[in-house]
């Protein structure tokens, strides 16, 4: 029987040690999201010796796991989660499946379950070329804000890494940045709020990566992210005052142009289903559209 427990910071190695092992460039598969998210979805883990099992609770607030992450014979893995699952009254259900895990699953359990595209959490993957770069005609409206950003402001980056000091300062800038939208009706705007301030407090035992754009002497636009598989990074945290006209599309560009341009890939996670954050993120063309279906029995 599986003993899951809630993530806490602490748990970053162990849990690290048996992320390492998958390179499906899913963006649940981070322990920083695992733990920082955590609160919103009752996320939690259990371990045996070959594999690590994730467990949460769905928008609606139904039993849901991620497939499990390991070595070994898969069918079993999926059999003791069956298990664990029998003391929920909710349908049996792995939600945030790549392609390439069901057809892992499809291998070890053929025709045991039915696989539904959930576009709302498919995650948004662009080459770091692009991102640093904005060639093209279909980025050149994005180059176009960065020119005006420039002209308009007395502006520079700084690097989060190493630097507590700023790192602070980006706190009283997530406080003023939440004070301007908290008229947004988004239910998710709290539990944002809570997981970035959590990678601002941990942001050095997580080993995260930031910057922030400063224009004259104060923090505009501030962003946060870290190695996901050894060709991907992915970007948890862009926050931007839009009274700045091209403070988005600047820390956009400068942040991984400085901390990210090693990497092929950049993951910018889902868009949660909000038309906002979906016509923001397809504006840049992504390379990759990573879509992620749910399984049930069939």
């Amino acid at each position: 029987m599986l003993t899951f427990k809630s993530f806490e910071l602490e748990d970053r190695d162990i849990v690290n040690a048996r992320l390492c092992r998958q390179n499906y460039r899913a963006s649940d598969l981070c322990f920083t999201n695992l733990y920082c998210w955590g609160k919103k979805f009752d996320t939690q883990f259990a371990m045996t010796g070959d594999w690590l099992f994730i467990r949460f609770k769905d928008n609606s607030g139904r039993n849901s796991y991620l497939k499990p992450i390991g070595t070994g014979d898969l069918a079993e893995a999926i059999s003791l989660i069956r298990e664990d699952h029998s003391s929920f009254d909710t349908p049996f259900q792995v939600r945030g499946l790549t392609g390439e895990m069901v057809s892992e699953i499809e291998a070890a359990m053929p025709e045991v379950f039915d696989y539904r595209l959930n576009r709302s959490i498919s995650d948004y993957i662009y080459t770091s070329e692009k991102l640093i770069h904005l060639r093209g005609k279909k980025l050149q409206s994005k180059r176009n804000h960065i020119n005006r950003f420039r002209r308009e402001n007395d502006w520079r980056y700084y690097s989060l890494t190493g630097n507590r000091a700023l790192v602070e300062e980006c706190r009283d800038m997530l406080r003023r940045w939440m004070e301007e939208n908290r008229e947004e009706k988004d239910p998710s705007l709290a539990y944002d709020d809570y997981a970035s301030t959590l990678m601002l407090d941990g942001f050095e035992y997580l080993c995260l990566k930031g910057g922030l754009i400063c224009v004259d002497g104060r923090i505009a636009a501030f962003s946060i992210g870290e190695p996901l598989t050894e060709d991907t990074f992915v970007v948890h945290v862009e926050k931007a005052f839009t009274s700045i006209h091209g403070a988005y599309t600047i820390i956009n560009q400068q942040f991984i142009e400085h901390e990210a341009s090693g990497f092929l890939y950049v993951n910018r996670e889902e868009d949660m289903g909000m038309e906002n954050l979906c016509r923001a993120k397809m504006s840049y063309h992504p390379d990759i559209l990573l879509e992620k279906y749910n399984a049930r029995f069939k």
